[in-house]
């Protein structure tokens, strides 16, 4: 219970060491740690003090590889050793592995991959800005832009362009105020997200926009298909039919693309697409041949412009065409998804994203309009519809045409080849010299498409590295100077295959729609819920973001969504959710310090301020329980009980002294913090490890008590085991015992001791396991050493093999096998520590609710009854009773309970309590209390005196005299329960109160003992007297 030492042994995930995450720990041994050398300092004077510096708060795999180590707080603050002669570097090297010998897997954690000669890195033009434009600068812009504003008109076009261009400069905001609160390290927007909100969200949306990057790929590749196969039909040279030439063709291409990707990005980087949009400018003031005119293109005129104006939605909606439109603006990633290979992805992507947007939102627009000046909707393409009686009069939808010497109302019965709403090439026809804007489609969509193909790979390797789905572990490995993806590589080109089958633009688009809507959902989301979090952590150098224009954001772009379809984003957010489970499920043991985490602490502390504003109430009692177990692991029936009680709905603390001289007991305290809080975590216990040094148990006990506990959250029982060696433990440590108790009472803590035959406490047990663990895992690591040296030892090899195995044949020695009887003993007692871990087969809980104690003796095994493992034990309550009442008092205790709405088996009346003890158990008790008697009532007075003065805590004739009675009631009690509890399940009695400097420790430790013993497992209650069940409403 006061001191217990342990090596953990916790199961953790193989690719990420928690530690990295945190600010670097510096190498301890258990021994005194040695004095690093002073330095002349800033200051003028010798000091061990370092002044501020950056390489201080590196993770301990930093860029460099190196990183500095501060003087720790108690190299300052522990005694000057004069002889310190061991150096402490200034600065460690890190050899790439964790504490404990793993692999920096962690993309978090880990160090940056090393950058190797040759590697490319990108600034913020090439990088983003560029690489956004072209992304933008995509399919829609030659192929769908024409048909976009044919279908809404340039009134509700420029409605579309402006909305999707609010979307994303609300989503880069976001996006460029996440990504400068810290280092940004490969994986885009998915490390944006995980980074911020969290596994659980980042898991679920990694793999979302890792498949979105991956259809996008298919998309711009079906754009292209779409631009060939309209040029083989203009010349008859199909290959089968437009349909089918689309998904040829665009296989074909994917193949080519899959070849480049895995080629390198420095290619793809180094030969960008350069669309001629100035081409498309000129074209419209070139004046127009007959050819032209009959194709629907004219030069600029006001009758066509107000014409376009309005919509003429012909089988769409307005959301139907944004839907198709709007994979255009997921561009606007293209620089965050490569974060990775930017050489200041901080500074870049919020520069270069933003720049994109203006730029290319203004492109859209000038093109848009431009188009809409210049080209009707309906043409025949028939110079044979020109008008030769111009005074025809024009009306319907063709009119701004027949004005300008055309015919072209077949097109208002059928359908027609030419114009805004029936050819996707009108952008090529208009402009001034067609084949190089077909040059600039192929070269946008390809570049477009490549850079989605390396996107997707790195997004979903970066997802892969955390290991948040260990299944998807061999995605994580890269290849290459670059670390290039390949598996990843693979798996895109097979999703972008399956969905170019489908072969049709209009339908792919809505889909990718979804996926980009809710990923930047949950980036405007990530930003205003780390900015709502306050967390002292979120200091962004991007200042040009408003949190409440976040959450907008996030609300439009799911608006948005639903709109567009609502069964693609209900299918979108069903994925997204089903994800999210299997994450917070899983429980994968990375640490971001996400926003969630923040959220979480902030909703923690304001609903313990809240609690404490209101006054308690009986309804609301609930058991919040300071066990002290010492280390979790030594005492786990104490903690699986207490852990019942409480379960998740109440407080429960497991608490440990630590005695001894102070500087040993404050080391070993820190050491063992973290750890038995993991190991509650670990064993699903929900519990809080609280831990104290003191010179002695009780005064550390005290200071539990009084000082454990938050507001209203605060502990009001204390739990405690038997001290089943009170007998042998000497009287300072009966008094102590006794003396905690004391101190419950006087703090008005309900009070519970558990008492189990076989005892409690397994610390040996556990001490000797860990030793075994050490022992095998030097033998292993001894093993592989000399395989590694090909079985032969040389040298200082051999010295350090000799000395390995002599630590390893003294901890084989120290461990070996006990005698059979201490083997069946500790079996035994292995057995009782595991027994309320298991469901509890059908029994009963017995309560001797003796003395009326507030109620806290009957509210502990009616909640016990409430818990999954206790469910089939009943309650029988055994009360006090007058000979002759029997039946009454049972009534009225039946009467009390059915007010309580508490169900029981039984209520058994005890009327023969008062009955004397029989002489073999009296003569027990004499027997049991012998050694620790004065015998002083035959001694004269002066004798007796000074006996009493030598012996302060021996028991007095006239102390034994004094409390005959309630010392005969303890001997009678436990022959009844003998007698009628010996079957049950669980004993729960009322437990006797010792009034203080009246009772001796001795003699109250001899009550409890003689009540308790020879019994099935039995738990003392006694509350503080105060109410905790009502029957009030």
């Amino acid at each position: 219970m006061e001191r217990h030492r342990s090596s953990g042994g916790e199961h953790v995930n193989p690719a990420y060491d928690s530690t990295l995450d945190e600010p670097p720990l510096y190498e301890e041994s258990n021994e005194h740690r040695t004095v690093r050398p002073s330095v002349v300092s800033a200051f003028g004077h010798d000091t061990l003090d370092r002044v501020p510096n950056i390489d201080f708060y590196r993770n301990a795999g930093s860029v460099s590889g190196h990183r500095a180590v501060r003087p720790s707080l108690q190299e300052l603050h522990d005694v000057f050793q004069k002889n310190g002669a061991i150096s402490v570097p200034d600065t460690v090297e890190d050899d790439g592995e964790g504490s404990d010998g793993t692999p920096f897997d962690d993309l978090e954690s880990g160090p940056p991959p090393k950058a190797e000669k040759g590697a490319v890195k990108f600034g913020w033009i090439k990088g983003v800005l560029v690489r956004c434009m072209l992304n933008i600068w995509g399919v829609m812009l030659f192929i769908r832009l024409s048909w976009v504003f044919g279908q809404a008109g340039w009134g509700l076009g420029t409605v579309v362009i402006v909305l999707s261009c609010v979307v994303t400069t609300i989503t880069s905001l976001s996006m460029s105020a996440i990504c400068t609160n810290g280092v940004v390290r490969a994986g885009g927007a998915y490390y944006l997200i995980s980074r911020s909100l969290g596994p659980e969200f980042g898991g679920s949306i990694g793999l979302i926009f890792a498949c979105a990057n991956a259809l996008a790929v298919a998309m711009y590749v079906v754009g292209f298909a779409e631009t060939v196969v309209d040029l083989l039909k203009d010349n008859d040279m199909l290959i089968v039919d437009p349909i089918n030439d689309i998904r040829i063709i665009g296989i074909i291409t994917v193949v080519v693309l899959l070849g480049i990707s895995v080629a390198g990005m420095e290619w793809e980087a180094k030969h960008p697409t350069i669309t001629l949009i100035m081409n498309v400018f000129v074209g419209t003031f070139i004046p127009a041949t007959e050819t032209k005119k009959s194709q629907g293109i004219f030069n600029y005129n006001s009758k066509i412009f107000l014409d376009n104006f309005a919509p003429d939605f012909r089988g769409e909606t307005f959301f139907s065409v944004f839907a198709v439109f709007f994979p255009a603006a997921t561009g606007i990633l293209a620089g965050a998804n490569i974060s990775g290979d930017l050489k200041d992805p901080q500074k870049a992507i919020p520069k270069g994203t933003l720049l994109a947007i203006v730029i290319t939102g203004i492109t859209y627009l000038a093109v848009a309009l431009c188009v809409s000046a210049t080209i009707v909707r309906d043409a025949t393409g028939n110079i044979t519809d020109a008008i030769l009686n111009p005074g025809k009069p024009c009306n319907g939808s063709t009119a701004a045409a027949c004005e300008l010497g055309f015919d072209f109302s077949s097109c208002e019965t059928e359908t027609c080849d030419f114009g805004l709403m029936n050819n996707f090439q009108m952008i090529t026809l208009v402009s001034g010299f067609g084949p190089l804007i077909i040059a600039g489609t192929f070269s946008a969509t390809l570049s477009s498409a490549l850079a989605s193909l390396v996107s997707a790979p790195k997004v979903f390797q970066a997802l892969c590295k955390d290991n948040i789905y260990t299944a998807l572990r061999f995605f994580a490995k890269g290849y290459g100077k670059n670390n290039e993806p390949i598996p990843g590589y693979i798996l895109t080109f097979f999703i972008s295959v399956a969905i170019i089958l489908i072969a049709n633009l209009n339908v792919i688009a809505p889909i990718i729609s979804n996926f980009f809507l809710a990923s930047y959902a949950l980036i405007n989301f990530s930003c205003f819920h780390a900015s709502w979090a306050k967390s002292p952590g979120w200091r962004p150098a991007y200042k040009y973001y408003n949190m409440w224009l976040s959450l907008l954001g996030a609300v439009l772009c799911c608006v948005v969504m639903f709109v567009i379809n609502w069964l693609y984003a209900l299918l979108t957010y069903g994925i997204e959710l089903l994800l999210y489970i299997y994450v917070t499920v899983k429980k994968p043991a990375v640490n971001w310090g996400s926003s969630t985490q923040a959220v979480t602490f902030v909703s923690a502390v304001g609903n313990a301020l809240s609690l404490s504003g209101v006054d308690d109430h009986v309804k609301n009692f609930r058991p919040q329980i300071l066990t002290l177990t010492g280390s979790p692991r030594a005492r786990p029936a104490l903690l699986d009980l207490a852990h019942s009680f409480t379960k998740t709905y109440g407080l429960c603390l497991t608490c440990e002294v630590f005695v001894g001289p102070r500087s040993e007991a404050l080391q070993d305290l820190n050491a063992g913090m973290e750890r038995n809080q993991m190991y509650l975590r670990k064993t699903k216990r929900k519990a809080f490890y609280a831990a104290v040094a003191c010179d002695n148990f009780r005064d550390g006990t005290e200071s539990l008590l009084q000082a454990s506990g938050l507001g209203r959250m605060k502990p009001n029982t204390l739990m405690i085991g038997f001290k089943t060696n009170w007998r042998t433990a000497g009287a300072e440590g009966v008094q102590s015992y006794v003396g905690i108790l004391h101190d419950a009472f006087d703090f008005e803590y309900g009070t519970v001791v558990l008492r189990i035959n076989e005892g409690l406490d397994v610390t040996h047990i556990v001490e000797a396991e860990d030793e075994m663990l050490k022992a095998a895992k030097e033998q292993q690591d001894l093993e592989k050493e000399i395989m590694a040296n090909g079985g032969k030892g040389k040298g200082l090899f051999r010295k350090n093999r000799k000395s390995s195995q002599q630590v390893l044949a003294t901890r084989v020695s120290v461990c070996s096998p006990p005698p059979q009887q201490v083997v069946k003993m500790n079996e035994k007692l292995l057995e009782a520590s595991a027994q309320f871990k298991k469901k509890q087969p059908k029994g009963t809980i017995d309560v001797w609710w003796l003395f009326d104690d507030g109620g806290l003796t009957l509210l502990l095994p009616y909640i016990l009854t409430n818990r999954k493992k206790w469910k089939d034990s009943k309650l029988r309550i055994f009360v006090a009773g007058q000979p002759g009442r029997t039946e009454q008092d049972k009534k009225e205790m039946r009467s009390l309970l059915h007010k309580f709405r508490i169900k029981c088996s039984e209520i058994i009346v005890i009327d023969d309590i008062h009955v004397q003890p029989s002489d073999n158990s009296l003569q027990k008790f004499q027997g049991m209390i012998e050694p620790f008697r004065l015998h002083d009532g035959s001694k004269g007075a002066a004798q007796a005196g000074a006996m009493k003065k030598e012996y302060p805590y021996k028991i007095t004739d006239e102390e034994l005299s004094s409390f005959e009675e309630k010392t005969n009631l303890q001997i009678r009690l436990n022959e009844l329960l003998q007698e009628h509890s010996k079957s049950a399940s669980l004993i729960v009695v009322s437990m006797p109160i010792a009034r203080k400097e009246s009772i001796s420790d001795f003699l109250y430790m001899a009550w409890l003992d003689t009540l308790t013993k020879d019994l099935p497992p039995t738990v003392l209650i006694r509350g503080n007297h105060k109410s905790v069940l009502t029957f009030y409403s």
